[in-house]
Formats: C-alpha cells, sequence, structure tokens
C-alpha cells in the first residue's frame, strides 16, 4: 500500500493499473467528442482523476470519473492522478466535488436558509415533482415544523405546503434526517389541556415503538378531542365515540400520557354534543332531577332529545 507520503500527491500512472469505480453516467457521445478533442490537444489529462490506493501497485477510482473514461477512450497508457486517503469521507467529498454526488444536508438540524436553496434546487430542477411547489410557503412550514423529531418524510404531507404522498420522495435527494427521540412528556390534564398538548402527547404516543395507535391520523384524533366536552369525562372511553380512529382496544395507550379531573355536570345542560358524550345513566340522573316524567324508559336518543329542549 501507499505511504502517507503518497497521498496528496500529483502522479503520473499506468491506466492499466487503476479501476473505474463507479463508473460514470455521462452519454458516450460527450465521452469520445471529449476523448478526440484530448488527443488532438497533446493527450494529458490536466484535471487529474481522484485515486485510492486498493492493492500493491493497483488503485481505484473515487472522483473524477468522467476525466478517467475519457481518458480511457482516448487510448491513454498513463493518466495524472491524485492519491486520497482510503476513508469513506474522502471517497464521499471526492464525489460531491467532482459533482458526481448531490451534497444533501440534514433537514433535522438544518438553518432556514440551507432549508431554502435545497427547495430550490429541487423546484427548479428540469421535470421536477415539485413544479408549482410555493417555495417561501414550503420554507417556512418546515423550518417552523418539530423536524428534529422526523423519522422520515411523511410528517410534510401534513404541513399543507403543497407537497404531497405523491412528492414528498424527490425531497431524499438533497435531505436526510438524524432524529433524536421525542422526550416523555409530563402527563397532561385532558380535561384542561390545550390543542398543542393533546397533539404532543399523542404524537409521543403514536411513535412510540409497537404503538397501537400507529394508524391513528394525529391531526383527526386532535381536533376532535379538542373539540369534545372532555371536562366532564370522567374516564378516556368517550374518546372511543368520536370517530377518531381510537378504538376500545387502543384507548387504555392513552393513559400513559393523560390524565381526567372532571368538573361536576351541571344540573342543566341542553347542548346535544355534551349530552350525546355522556352515558345513559348520567343522562338520568339529569332527568330525574329535572323531573322528566318516564325518563326510566326512555333510551338515550329520546333523553338526549327531552334534556335538549329544556328551558
Amino acid at each position: 500500500m501507499s505511504s502517507l507520503n503518497d497521498q496528496g500527491n500529483l502522479m503520473y500512472l499506468y491506466i492499466d493499473e487503476i479501476e473505474p469505480g463507479d463508473g460514470t453516467n455521462t452519454p458516450e457521445f460527450l465521452i469520445s467528442a471529449t476523448a478526440k478533442t484530448l488527443n488532438e490537444t497533446g493527450g494529458r489529462n490536466w484535471v487529474p482523476v481522484i485515486i485510492k490506493e486498493v492493492g500493491e501497485d493497483q488503485y481505484k477510482v473515487i472522483g473524477n470519473s468522467f476525466i478517467f473514461a475519457v481518458a480511457k477512450a482516448a487510448g491513454l497508457e498513463k493518466v495524472w492522478c491524485i492519491i486520497a486517503d482510503e476513508s469513506e469521507e474522502t471517497e464521499k467529498i471526492s464525489k460531491i466535488l467532482s459533482g458526481e454526488k448531490i451534497p444533501q444536508i440534514n433537514l433535522s438540524t438544518a438553518t432556514r436558509d440551507e432549508i431554502k436553496a435545497a427547495l430550490q434546487y429541487l423546484i427548479e430542477k428540469p421535470d421536477s415533482k415539485l413544479k408549482g411547489v410555493k417555495l417561501p410557503v414550503v420554507t417556512n412550514r418546515i423550518d417552523e415544523a418539530p423536524r428534529q423529531y422526523w423519522k422520515d418524510f411523511k410528517p410534510i404531507t401534513k404541513l399543507g405546503c403543497g407537497i404531497t404522498t405523491a412528492k414528498v420522495n424527490a425531497l431524499k435527494e438533497v435531505f436526510f434526517l438524524t432524529p433524536q427521540p421525542i422526550p416523555e412528556p409530563e402527563k397532561v390534564n385532558l380535561s384542561t389541556a390545550t390543542k398543542d398538548e393533546i397533539s404532543s402527547a399523542l404524537q409521543y404516543l403514536i411513535e412510540q415503538p409497537d404503538s397501537k395507535l400507529k394508524q391513528v391520523d394525529i391531526e383527526k384524533a386532535t381536533n376532535r378531542i379538542d373539540e369534545a366536552p372532555r371536562q366532564y369525562w370522567k374516564n378516556l372511553e368517550p374518546i372511543t365515540k368520536l370517530g377518531c380512529g381510537i378504538t376500545k382496544v387502543k384507548v387504555n395507550a392513552l393513559k400513559e400520557v393523560f390524565f381526567l379531573t372532571p368538573e361536576p355536570i351541571p344540573e342543566i345542560i341542553t347542548d346535544r354534543n355534551i349530552l350525546n358524550s355522556m352515558t345513559v345513566t348520567d343522562l338520568k340522573k339529569m332527568a330525574k332531577k329535572q323531573e322528566i316524567p318516564g325518563y326510566t324508559k326512555k333510551k338515550k336518543e329520546e333523553l338526549v332529545e327531552l334534556l335538549s329542549v329544556i328551558n
């Protein structure tokens, strides 16, 4: 293997000692036409090939693969090269510097300007899947989102920024993620919690390994729970009636982060939403206090109807 003294040196090596590595996807016309021009101008590749040593007098191209392909096509016996070290980082940066690999940025930690520049590159590419996406809108929505916790790019499709499920994979060309673990939230009082507190707690539960809530739509569940008369709930069972994907099988998972401090149910309630969320037993108790005749034989729908029209 080469000594450290060779690394970084410009060397004139036999081309048959060099493996092409990943090669180049440059069209054959450009390779052959450039090879002809190279031969017509002295046959010296003034821009060197970047290589690493893989054995005694054996090398592999890790950058400027196009130049190596041109030298081969031109029939050169020797080619000018720079010998790099053998690290993966060096190979990666060599490909990026020679334009053979697109640099990526960490969306988990990227600045707003970095996000904007990367998105602009994607949007302006020919035949881009992101054509029509408004750069300022998508930049702001992504920058303001809790992207440090994202495990994939799917949450972007929920931001209302024009990047749909069909378009989101285009982001992988320039972005990658190194998600932080979602911090375990303090117990949240669901009786009084804000919408943001409900959303954060649900997100924590949904993203846990083997979560029973994996398929729950977090936005839908948050809205349904936030709008419900949860201040009167004595347990979490009413959530199963909200049509938000949290069934009786799943509801117990909520106990990890939510608790309740129910308010006393008023003697008179006429709001149908609240009445519908109550049990038949509680409805009958309310009907009894209001001296509604025949309440003991009424079904829930009838009790709700009677109680909702009490003056």
